[in-house]
């Protein structure tokens, strides 16, 4: 799977160069700091919940999940460095050992300022059924099975030096669990997997790589138009590092990419860090016991809403009244319609049933910081089925509505998932060291096959830098759509299309093992997460 490098030895730049000694320690103390700083938080959380212990199992069932999610972040990081520094290096603009803390920064930063939509756009696609199981034994087969495949792949990809999707390995992960689910319970497969959500991020896994090489191919055809200085498109010259305003430029665009990277990409662990705490410990965080104090009459509100919108288009004589339908009745028929999809002629008299019931606890509560750790993780499932429900609702349009009564029910929807879709600061802090620590250890493997072997030339100063121009739009705005796009794909894309624009040619051999590695990424997930779920559920 190797293709010859093509950087003459008088312009390659040293990838040899450690942390040092100093490097090493302050990578070792952020370690150790991380580490004592999680224990510490989850703690004090789980004392303020009024938690009094977790016994032997639990705990260390939390460590070890907790250590593979963490570990999953950490290969990420250094799976995808070259996304951000490989044209830094290649253009001379940073020494390598400075570029990847950098961008291991600037990555810890980007996980820290994320807000939260991507994490759990990713948790929407695993089974509801097991999210709300998440604490038993299927529940952490399914999360110890897909975060060990996506490891095993991700390693096995950066071993062979390509740069291959985190997104897509976690993705055919989550899918693989979901169908073998379904599978292991009697229904066909397809039915463990939302498949609308999935089929909305595979477009854009396979939409972004393509617009990586269009718009770099396009944008540095416009520069060379438009910029006439003809040492920007050629090699650079020995060790030389290229004029002050592009060297800034690249470094700039390196920081975007790092830092939207973190945004992007660091939201992947979120989610199911807190499908793990939520299993493990759901008093301290099935809920979110930090809503502010006018939550609750906001809540209140909105049910009351809502449920008049359900007993509107309730169907008459279809069972009983919503008054009469007991509450496990409706729950019932609730996870039904979510996992068949099928809409009945009692869904949404269950719904108003289920969301009356939700709301009658609250209030009974008086604030969700009150609700006893004995029904936590029960009303936490409630909100979520009902959450999902109206998602599926919204989505099928199976219910003819006006506009105020669309806005009651995303109103109402809004405020369950400001209860159950939430992350710690703690967690943040976590994912970002991981990943940002990731990010400067095992970086040399793929940042060679983006520097060297993509092309038949050395990288220029402008093909770098529209690289990194495009990456770091197309990540960002993916992020604010809350889509896990491929960080991997799309700077390899954007340097094959700066490439191309800029005549240099491209070597085919090194885009063939690319192509093949993105196309086997899900299929070899799907399978070995799939096999790792059924086997991790006869053992755990």
């Amino acid at each position: 799977m190797n293709a010859t490098a093509v950087a003459p030895d008088s312009a390659r730049p040293n990838l040899d160069a450690g942390l040092g000694d100093i490097g090493l320690y302050g990578f070792l103390a952020v370690l150790v700091a991380g580490l004592g700083f999680v224990g510490y938080s989850i703690f004090t959380d789980a004392t303020a919940a009024g938690v009094s212990s977790i016994t032997f199992l639990p705990f260390l069932l939390l460590f070890v999940a907790l250590l593979i999610a963490l570990g999953f972040e950490f290969v990420n990081g250094f799976h995808d460095t070259a996304n951000a520094v490989a044209t830094v290096i290649y253009t001379h603009s940073l020494p390598a050992h400075v570029a990847v803390v950098w961008s291991g920064f600037f990555n810890f930063l980007g996980v820290m300022v994320s807000t939260g939509a991507v994490a759990f756009g990713i948790v929407s696609l695993l089974p509801v059924e097991l999210i709300l199981q998440v604490g038993s034994q299927s529940g952490f087969a399914m999360v110890f099975a897909l975060l060990i495949a996506a490891i095993i792949w991700n390693l096995g990809t950066w071993y062979l030096g390509l740069p291959s999707s985190s997104s897509h390995t976690l993705i055919g992960s989550i899918i693989g669990v979901g169908v073998a689910n379904a599978m292991m319970h009697g229904r066909d497969g397809t039915a463990g997997v939302d498949w609308d959500q999935a089929v909305k991020i595979g477009q854009a896994l396979l939409f972004s790589p393509l617009i990586g090489f269009a718009a770099a191919l396009l944008l540095i055809i416009a520069v060379k138009a438009l910029v006439r200085v003809e040492s920007l498109y050629k090699e650079p010259v020995g060790n030389a590092p290229p004029p002050l305003w592009i060297r800034g430029l690249l470094v700039l665009t390196c920081t975007g990419v790092s830092f939207a990277h973190g945004s992007n990409d660091g939201q992947k662990g979120m989610g199911l860090i807190m499908l793990i705490l939520i299993g493990i410990v759901p008093t301290a965080y099935a809920l979110n016991r930090a809503v502010p104090a006018s939550y609750e009459a906001q809540f209140h509100a909105s049910s009351v809403a809502a449920g008049a919108v359900f007993t509107a288009h309730a169907v008459p004589n279809a069972g009983p009244a919503p008054a009469a339908m007991p509450v496990e009745a409706a729950r019932t028929e609730i996870t039904r319609y979510i996992a068949v999809h099928k809409f009945g002629p009692t869904t949404l008299a269950a719904l108003g049933v289920l969301s009356n019931d939700i709301d009658r606890q609250v209030a009974g509560y008086g604030s969700l910081a009150k609700v006893p750790a004995a029904v936590t993780r029960n009303i936490r499932n409630d909100m979520y089925l009902t959450s999902s429900a109206m998602k599926r609702l919204a989505k099928e349009k199976a219910v003819p509505l006006t506009t105020d009564e669309a806005k009651a029910l995303d109103g109402y929807k809004k405020n369950l998932d400001k209860a159950t879709q939430f992350i710690p600061t703690w967690v943040k802090v976590a994912v970002a060291i991981a990943l940002g620590l990731g990010t400067m250890i095992g970086w040399k493997r793929i940042v060679v096959t983006v520097g060297e072997k993509i092309g038949k030339s050395h990288l220029t100063y402008a093909q770098g830098a529209v690289a990194e121009l495009v990456t770091m739009a197309t990540i960002s705005a993916a992020d604010n759509f809350g889509l896990p796009v491929s960080t991997t794909h799309v700077l390899s894309s954007g340097v094959a299309g700066a490439m191309a624009g800029n005549g240099s040619g491209l070597q085919w051999g090194t885009l063939r093992n690319l192509a093949i590695a993105w196309v086997l990424t899900l299929p070899v997930s799907i399978l070995l997460s799939g096999a790792l779920y059924v086997g991790l559920s006869h053992i755990i």
